[in-house]
């Protein structure tokens, strides 16, 4: 009965508050059962050994179940992405990878390859750390944006970037047509030309940079230069935010953060 009341739970932590005068409420993205919250007992004192559960921390620990919340009990760090904290930049992308979680993924429902994802990003924040600023910020930029994209998807709020959302017809953006543009629609989708109730107008290149950020890799030119200059990716940072405000009901805070950097 008492192994039947413990298990190993193996997840990034989201989110950390105050719970109680020294406990603290941890919620961990876990690959086998989505979100996890848990309190961690005496977390908020300096002294103890779940001090190191904090945000930006992959861990794996024992869980007892509890009555109304399972408890935290020995834990091991495997990294702790702590140092993105040094530069705004890279701050703010990681917190819009953990907002977005927080309110995509359900309690006790995984969705598959989301963690591993999200460790993948948060390595190349990491390695962006030595880069010189005006690359950082670019390339912290365009990271947000296209896991933006990703993360909808996964979580089952993904764009619908490759129909017209009235006509049916297929997207196909005449790149070097400047006259040619697009209405985004949060409501319902992408519309060619100008509509009623678009909240952007997407030209032929940023819709179809836009289309390239399902890929693996972001999309760079032969030079390895990033494809779109940070204008371009702050519009499509700014078009996620009309998304999430419209399916998921609020639009992360960090999106401030992203557009301040």
């Amino acid at each position: 009965m008492a192994a039947a009341r413990e298990r190993e739970v193996t997840g990034l932590c989201l989110r950390a508050i105050a719970l109680g005068e020294q406990d603290r409420l941890l919620t961990l993205l876990s690959a086998e059962e989505g979100l996890v919250r848990l309190a961690a007992s005496g977390a908020r004192k300096p002294s103890s050994s779940l001090a190191a559960a904090s945000p930006l921390t992959h861990l794996r620990g024992q869980v007892k179940r509890g009555r109304s919340l399972d408890r935290l009990g020995q834990i091991s760090i495997f990294h702790s992405y702590g140092r993105l904290g040094q530069q705004l930049d890279t701050l703010a992308a990681a917190q819009w990878l953990l907002e977005l979680c927080l309110l995509l993924v359900p309690l006790g429902q995984p969705v598959e390859g989301l963690l591993n994802l999200i460790l993948h990003r948060l390595d190349q924040l990491e390695a962006l750390l030595i880069a010189a600023p005006e690359q950082r910020r670019s390339e912290a930029l365009a990271l947000a944006v296209q896991s933006g994209v990703q993360i909808m998807q996964m979580g089952g709020y993904g764009l619908p970037l490759h129909s017209d959302c009235r006509s049916g017809e297929q997207l196909l953006p005449p790149v070097g047509n400047w006259s040619w543009r697009c209405s985004v629609i949060p409501a319902e989708g992408f519309c060619i030309g100008p509509q009623p109730g678009a909240v952007l107008l997407l030209n032929a290149s940023e819709l179809a940079l836009l289309q390239r950020l399902l890929r693996p890799q972001l999309p760079r030119r032969a030079d390895g230069n990033l494809m779109g200059p940070d204008p371009v990716w702050e519009r499509l940072l700014t078009l996620l935010g009309f998304w999430c405000g419209e399916h998921l009901g609020r639009t992360p805070r960090s999106l401030a953060l992203l557009r301040q950097d």
